[in-house]
């Protein structure tokens, strides 16, 4: 009798680690960050057009709203955006470098239990290999709940320093600071402000994050990770990451490994990079009467 019964708690224990080694899932996330500050600087600025505000609101939909695939397992994911066929003369390096800086571009894959993070980047016209530790968020537990299709959701916040190579945390400037740094410009002798004269970087940001026990595994969008169920939701107060659909054990299995192409950085040296070369940018569109592609005009 025990020998039946050792045969059949082994056989249990032997089905369960299996199913846990081959369960999967798959969750999209649609990705919106709003732009209705930018819109506003637009609007009554004579120097831009209706064609122009049009062609230029256009550009920050497509860059500022996103469609993501996540693949995940028990242990690890991969992160990636959904592949679209771009409209002639949309492509290039400049646009897969501006979708780098707004949260897309390369495979973001995550390892919880190596507590490890890989993803590639391309930045004027190289590839870059970032891998680093996962971001140690502290999560604070809210006690609040809510339903995101269908799945009963707990709310959780943590408050994060702003990447300075995430587009998305710039706010325009105040009003009054504004005009401070045009008066800076004049004086200096330059005819107008560049788009990073005109915005800000907070210090700190925020997160709101809502994850679901019903799927028990410690995944989520992007760089999110570390809570007891998927993240369905996250929120900055500007960016809006929301699932709008999951599918638990597809019938067919994504490979979710690491990429493996470009120059390994950690996130630091990547950051450093990204941030000398575009003040070098800016030095050069500054010597050339800012008549360069970095002068971005929002208007008041």
């Amino acid at each position: 009798m025990k020998k039946i019964f050792f045969s059949v708690t082994f056989l249990l224990a032997f089905i369960t680690s299996n199913a846990q080694k081959d369960f999967q899932g798959m969750a999209v996330y649609e990705s919106k960050t709003s732009t209705a500050e930018f819109k506003s600087r637009m609007d009554g600025n004579k120097d831009i057009t209706p064609e122009m505000q049009k062609m230029i609101e256009e550009r920050m939909k497509k860059m500022f709203e996103k469609t993501f695939i996540l693949n995940f397992d028990k242990t690890s994911s991969i992160y990636k955006e959904e592949e679209k066929l771009d409209a002639p003369g949309q492509g290039g390096g400049g646009m897969r470098m501006m979708s780098s800086m707004m949260g897309g571009g390369g495979t973001y894959y995550k390892n919880a239990k190596d507590k490890m993070y890989t993803v590639d980047k391309e930045f004027m016209g190289k590839e870059f290999l970032v891998k680093d530790t996962l971001t140690n968020y502290k999560w604070k537990m809210e006690g609040e709940t809510r339903e995101i299709g269908g799945y009963v959701c707990y709310k959780a916040t943590a408050v994060i320093p702003a990447s300075k190579t995430d587009f998305r945390n710039f706010r325009p400037k105040k009003e009054e600071d504004l005009k401070k740094a045009e008066e800076k410009a004049k004086a200096e002798g330059e005819k107008k402000t560049s788009f990073f004269d005109e915005v800000d970087l907070p210090k700190d940001i925020t997160i709101t994050a809502w994850y679901t026990m019903d799927i028990p595994v410690n995944q989520g969008p992007e760089a999110y990770w570390g809570l007891p169920g998927l993240i369905l939701e996250v929120n900055d107060g500007k960016t809006t990451i929301l699932c709008s659909k999951i599918v638990l054990n597809p019938k067919e299995k994504a490979e979710i490994k690491a990429p493996n192409n470009g120059k390994q950085v950690s996130q630091k040296e990547y950051d450093e990079i990204v941030m000398k070369k575009m003040e070098e940018m800016m030095e050069m569109n500054q010597g050339q009467g800012r008549r360069g592609g970095m002068e971005i005009r929002m208007g008041r």
